[in-house]
């Protein structure tokens, strides 16, 4: 049976602290905000128990810079858990300017489940696959 991911969706302004000497945001504020937008959509979707059970880390990011940002843009995040194995997770995360629709940044990043006790990679089970399907 054919899944659909859920897109997870958050946006706000470019602020002053998101800036490089160049003024435009910083390359390292996007691999933030990839990191930010990830545990959002873990802690919107997940339960309590399963929260206080599992977390997240990142094993691998890549990501492709396409266009600028400045002061006062209003930035649109969006993402979606992709493909899943035994205890990883490919997490696609899109920025956008939310006024232009114009692509900023595409990050492919990969996580692994971690038991929350043990401090152990954790098996995805089918329960979790579902937290970030619609």
């Amino acid at each position: 049976m054919a899944t659909t991911p859920e897109i997870f969706e958050q946006s706000f302004l470019v602020e002053k602290k998101h800036l490089d000497e160049q003024n435009h945001v910083n390359n390292v504020q996007y691999v933030q905000w990839v990191q930010d937008v990830a545990r959002a959509h873990w802690e919107v979707r997940a339960t309590k128990e399963q929260n206080d059970k599992f977390f997240w880390i990142v094993v691998k990011h890549e990501i492709s810079y396409k266009q600028q940002a400045f002061l006062g843009d209003k930035i649109l995040l969006q993402t979606y858990v992709g493909e899943t194995s035994h205890v990883k997770s490919t997490r696609h995360v899109i920025i956008k300017n939310a006024d232009s629709g114009k692509v900023l940044v595409e990050a492919k990043t990969t996580w692994a489940l971690m038991d929350q006790e043990k401090k152990k990679p954790a098996k995805i089970s089918e329960e979790l696959k579902k937290v970030f399907q619609q």
